[in-house]
């Protein structure tokens, strides 16, 4: 018998652990994102009629947002579960923290979501003005109307649904898939940049997505993966609600140009230092430190 870890059936994570998606399914796993995408938006437009533009749109994202993953959740759910009896598995979420333990990735994975959101700041600034319908459509989303939606929106849903797609899915897929791992996070990482839809929104989610998904590589942990996520989107939550920086396109607008290139060169040191420590953590697998799930029905070995 292969050494592996058994499922807990509690967590709700463990029903996807039998689906590892290659390439092709990569694909697949999009055309479900894109239907549950229109469903979201025919469920929302009642509750526009009913509650007007403004309300109805905002409350509207709460139901159509989490059902945009929806179809894609019960198609990797209903393949994990064929698999099941027959195909070992990889657990959606390790905790491979050796030598540096949970709680010191904990911080640093934070501080290097930080550095790193800054230092792709300065990529963004050779970008040409984003459209002001677009920039008035996030700042809708991150400064406008109620507080908590946005909270839930932004630091609840987006970082546990699209690292269950990104990293749980696609990233851990590919590795299951012996896809060489620079290759696996690049690609994993482009796709997270592609769901943002803009170029503003994806240069920056391209970066981030590549940090993310060493960590993921190195530790197999799904949920620090969405501590990082959830670090990076309430920042800027926290950010365009304090109305001294709500209207900054760029950190270059409020440090003088000096600073910010302290500051840049700092936050940069900061990240090589980070990632320098998460390559002390050993890797059991070429492919990445993600648990082995024995099959249902694999013959278990006598003590």
């Amino acid at each position: 018998m292969s050494k592996g870890i058994r499922p807990r059936n509690y967590e709700f994570l463990q029903k996807f652990n039998y689906y590892i998606p290659g390439v092709a399914e990569m694909f697949i796993l999009l055309a479900f994102l894109l239907l549950g995408a229109l469903l979201g938006n025919l469920v929302s437009l009642p509750m526009v009629a009913l509650l007007g533009q403004e309300a109805g749109m905002q409350y509207g994202m709460l139901v159509s947002y989490p059902l945009m993953f929806i179809p894609a959740m019960i198609y990797a759910s209903v393949k994990s579960r064929g698999n099941s009896f027959t195909k070992s598995g990889l657990l959606l979420d390790s905790k491979h923290f050796s030598p540096l333990g949970g709680a010191l990735c904990a911080l640093f994975v934070i501080l290097a979501t930080l550095a790193a959101a800054f230092c792709s700041d300065a990529i963004l600034a050779l970008l040409p003005d984003m459209p002001v319908w677009l920039e008035n459509m996030l700042k809708e989303i991150t400064s406008g109307g109620n507080l908590l939606i946005n909270f839930l929106m932004v630091s609840i849903f987006a970082p546990f649904f699209e690292e269950w797609l990104c990293r749980g899915m696609i990233l851990r897929g590919l590795l299951g898939q012996q896809m060489k791992p620079v290759w696996a996070i690049v690609v994993s990482a482009a796709f997270f940049a592609i769901i943002h839809l803009n170029p503003w929104q994806a240069v920056p989610a391209f970066l981030l997505g590549c940090l993310f998904g060493y960590v993921y590589y190195k530790t197999g942990s799904l949920k620090l993966t969405m501590l990082m996520h959830f670090t990076n989107n309430t920042f800027s939550l926290v950010m365009s609600n304090i109305e001294s920086f709500s209207e900054i396109e760029s950190w270059l607008d409020v440090l003088p140009g000096m600073r910010y290139w302290i500051l840049f060169a700092a936050a940069l040191l900061l990240l090589v230092l980070i990632v320098n420590a998460f390559r002390r953590i050993p890797l059991e697998r070429e492919a990445g430190n993600m648990d082995k799930v024995p099959a249902l029905f694999e013959e278990q070995s006598l003590p």
